[in-house]
């Protein structure tokens, strides 16, 4: 069903790297003809990164757009004309010197979604013209100070945070504006920051450490108790175990035979304390196998941390219909639906797009390469 609800929407895409494919994606993976406008260069993930532009930019289609030259600009009018969201990523201004602008789309197809995605915003004086990347959005917003080792000084995350949030933040303000214009007839224009995403979720986290001056977050999920911690095992692996209610904390305690222990729930998870210790030792005494089966059938908030390479094994992804595709050199992981197509080559779809949006042809396999 997931992938028949936005069946008819279509999605010309602007967007490079990660952020604004992501977003698209995530339209395209909902049922949007997504089609990528490509400079003639390729995207530029492509030359980057080849993988992670195949991560992101399969089950779309592609065209290849010069927008320095006239006649290819006239041409991105009479898609963004024909489209129903357009989604870019140039730096603020760029694509307006470039003649499709949201004012310049407007005037063709007032109906338009119209998404910029930027780092600091469209307008924001002294920092909207400034290259950053995630890790810079993850420091400005506080975020990176949340995610620090023993000694207090900040991990550096091996995921794209803010490229990620980003693009969601985005798909969800278009789906937002989708529903806006079915009900009024109105197109809009959004303003996607990706600091802005990121910013918004801090707020509990700001809203706790403004009540108890200066601390982290939450104290009873931040780490520092002992029912909600990071654990070794035997085998040098690690569990979570996220004991927050008395119940869990209650089942926990039961099978482990300490029921000494369940008064101390929130001591503090340190060397010196000696409940820290006794339940370090006891996630210890068992390897991480073992620890998985036992968080299968034991009802107390308590999982194994996987490996990327280990999560087609594990039952919850299959359950639950994921799988793992090999395609384009990658691994790819996704929610099976009927059909999933790759990434596209460069300028596969030239004709077939052209044929369907601009002359409501019938749609043919292969394509222009133009």
């Amino acid at each position: 069903m997931m992938e028949k609800m936005l069946k008819g929407i279509r999605v010309l895409d602007f967007s490079r790297y990660l952020p604004g494919p992501y977003a698209t994606l995530r339209l395209a993976e909902k049922g949007a003809d997504v089609v990528l406008a490509e400079p003639p260069d390729g995207e530029p993930a492509r030359s980057l990164n080849r993988t992670v532009f195949a991560a992101n930019n399969r089950m779309k289609r592609s065209v290849t757009l010069d927008l320095k030259k006239e006649l290819d600009r006239r041409m991105a009018i009479e898609l963004a004309a024909k489209a129903d969201i357009l989604v870019e990523s140039y730096r603020p201004g760029v694509i307006d010197r470039l003649g499709l602008g949201y004012e310049a789309v407007k005037r063709q197809n007032p109906a338009i979604v119209y998404c910029s995605i930027s780092g600091y915003g469209q307008d924001t004086d002294g920092m909207h013209h400034l290259a950053s990347h995630d890790l810079n959005y993850m420091a400005l917003t506080g975020m990176l100070s949340q995610l620090k080792d023993e000694h207090g000084k900040p991990v550096h995350p091996s995921i794209q945070i803010a490229d990620f949030l980003g693009g969601l933040t985005a798909s969800e303000m278009i789906l937002a504006a989708l529903v806006h214009r079915f009900r009024t007839g109105e197109g809009a224009y959004l303003d996607a920051a990706l600091t802005d995403g990121l910013y918004a979720m801090m707020n509990t986290n700001y809203a706790i450490s403004k009540e108890n001056g200066g601390h982290k977050g939450i104290k009873e999920i931040s780490g520092e108790k002992v029912c909600y911690h990071l654990y070794e095992t035997m085998d040098r692996r690690y569990v979570t175990l996220a004991a927050l209610e008395p119940k869990f904390w209650r089942a926990f305690c039961e099978f482990a035979g300490r029921k000494d222990w369940l008064s101390r729930q929130f001591v503090r998870a340190e060397k010196g304390f000696p409940i820290y210790e006794q339940v370090s030792a006891y996630f210890l005494s068992k390897p991480l196998e073992e620890w998985m089966e036992i968080s299968l059938q034991l009802d107390c908030c308590l999982t194994p941390v996987m490996e990327i390479g280990e999560l087609d094994q594990y039952p919850l992804w299959k359950q639950r219909a994921m799988t793992i595709r090999n395609g384009s050199q990658l691994a790819t992981m996704y929610p099976v639906p009927e059909k999933i197509s790759e990434a596209p080559k460069q300028g596969e779809h030239q004709t077939d797009i052209v044929n369907e949006w601009l002359h409501q042809g019938v749609h043919t396999t292969g394509g222009d390469k133009r």
